[in-house]
């Protein structure tokens, strides 16, 4: 007898719909899973074998067949056991009616409990997309895959399952399961909880202004700075001073969590923005995503957030140069002989450095911690290109001890918020008429853009012409103090850009003027 019931395979962030065929015939007994699977797929026989004894159903000694269409396409993951259980229950009329417009999804136990999968938020987009009358999910995931359902307004209905046999009995309509359901509109009430607060920061206004401008454009910034001066914290300040996530970002770094199963169980949806802050160890790969079963890399896990580099020039050289390219292009594409991998990476890239291998760049007597050799080959880890890349670099030197024992109180990330929102609103008016390319702020501009919106007055662009002969600055450097120029004059609500937007963008230049004098 002939079963057919959907799943989903994942292809990137996205689900793809797959068709479960499942007949049991005489003949010699075998299990054969056909339509690309993987070995997990192929171990799965064990699995829902046993799965089936152990929740009571008889399993007569015949031929089953099963196959995943569509054939041509590549399937991974242990998220096909309970429908292929639920197939083969059906072949054997242990489960009765029709359920081809049903999805079902699980990793099975042996003893026929129902485990965790990967992804359930993009298989249930799929869903609706599909318009499938109803999901059947472990009962982990189905708040999850609500999120979707609910955000979307279909008609399809989420239900959650501990079990093959709570899974059967809901097909067989001897056991009533409510569908579960998510007010999403509840989860963005929430007040989202920030680690550091701008206030518990003592001293670095200069630095913390420039972190401001960087946030109110989505700037890429480093900072430099002897250690103990507070890089680290700064960075980890910033998802503070953000502003809050939109549901469509909210929903896009909620599918990239899902699929690297990183997503918190006890919140179906991210509402804060991520801050990823990978070691100098990280190796390509697990930076830029792929490998042998493709998953997101950091660049990915930190889109529409924050990817903070702390000590820069001590990762590898390859592994700083990949990431010149989704820094560009806001995604990742992970090309593999069967098929092309698509992760958006649409991140602020924060970078913290020491100005010397040593450590400071002088000692208390002042003398140079390091040769200038030394230095400069340390400098010279971090490549132009990528340099390039980096809108802002401002210096953070070491805090001074009557700013550590000031009474006196910083502003918090609550007021600086609300001024980089007020930027954004802004960018986001300036912006919202164009079609292609759809862009939402300032450091996303394009040098067509750039002309349109940048515009300076004969007097500014003297300016900039000489502090281009002066620093030797490349074109790209050019178009990056443009933009952080035009982010400075929203800041200030300003119409056009004026001398001290320009010049204050142009200190913002550090590794491009004659800052190291040895």
């Amino acid at each position: 007898m002939l079963t057919k019931l959907c799943a989903a395979a994942l292809l990137g962030i996205d689900a793809l719909k797959v068709e479960i065929e499942t007949n049991v015939s005489g003949g010699l007994p075998a299990f054969t899973v056909v339509g690309l699977p993987d070995s997990a797929i192929k171990e799965s026989r064990e699995r829902i074998l046993t799965a089936i004894r152990n929740s009571g159903f008889e399993l007569p000694t015949k031929k089953i067949t099963v196959n995943l269409a569509p054939a041509d396409v590549r399937k991974e993951g242990t998220s096909f056991d309970l429908g292929i259980a639920v197939g083969l229950l059906g072949s054997l009329n242990e489960i009765k009616g029709n359920f081809e417009d049903t999805i079902v999804l699980g990793e099975l136990a042996l003893d026929g409990s129902v485990r965790r999968i990967n992804g359930a938020l993009p298989m249930a987009i799929m869903a609706s997309r599909e318009n499938i009358r109803r999901m059947i999910v472990p009962k982990i995931n189905a708040p999850e895959a609500a999120v979707a359902i609910s955000a979307s307004g279909a008609a399809t209905q989420v239900f959650g399952v501990e079990t093959l046999i709570e899974a059967a009995g809901l097909l067989n309509g001897s056991m009533q399961l409510e569908p579960v359901s998510v007010d999403v509109s509840a989860l963005f009430a929430c007040e989202p909880e920030y680690p550091v607060d701008f206030a518990e920061i003592k001293g670095q206004q200069a630095a913390k202004k420039a972190i401001e401008i960087a946030a109110a454009g989505a700037h890429n910034i480093l900072m430099i700075g002897p250690p103990g001066s507070g890089k680290t914290l700064l960075a980890k300040s910033i998802p503070g001073i953000l502003p809050p996530l939109g549901f469509e970002e909210s929903l896009e770094t909620t599918k990239i969590y899902s699929v690297a199963n990183l997503l918190d169980r006890n919140r179906p949806l991210m509402i804060t923005r991520p801050f990823r802050n990978p070691h100098h160890t990280t190796s390509n790969i697990a930076l830029i995503g792929g490998g042998a079963m493709a998953k997101p890399g950091e660049v990915s896990l930190a889109h529409n957030g924050v990817l903070f580099l702390d000590e820069l020039p001590e990762f590898t050289r390859n592994a700083l140069e990949v990431l010149r390219q989704p820094i560009e292009e806001r995604e990742v594409t992970i090309s593999r002989a069967a098929l092309s991998t698509r992760y958006p990476a649409g991140f602020m890239l924060v970078a913290a450095m020491n100005p010397s291998p040593a450590g400071p760049l002088k000692d208390r007597e002042g003398t140079l911690t390091a040769s200038p050799d030394q230095i400069r080959r340390y400098l010279s880890k971090i490549s132009g290109p990528l340099l390039d890349r980096i809108d802002i670099h401002i210096d953070v030197p070491k805090v001074e001890n009557t700013e550590l024992f000031s009474a006196s109180s910083s502003e918090s990330s609550r007021d600086i918020r609300e001024r980089v929102i007020r930027a954004r609103a802004i960018q986001h008016e300036r912006f919202a008429s164009l079609v292609s390319p759809r862009i939402f702020t300032n450091s996303q501009m394009n040098s067509k853009l750039i002309r349109q919106f940048c515009r300076l007055d004969r007097q500014c662009a003297e300016k900039l012409m000489d502090a281009m002969n002066r620093l030797n600055l490349s074109a790209r450097a050019h178009d990056r103090i443009l933009k952080v120029s035009r982010t400075i004059a929203d800041l200030d609500g300003a119409e056009q850009i004026e001398m001290k937007h320009l010049v204050q963008s142009i200190q913002y230049r550090t590794l491009d003027r004659e800052f190291w004098n040895f």
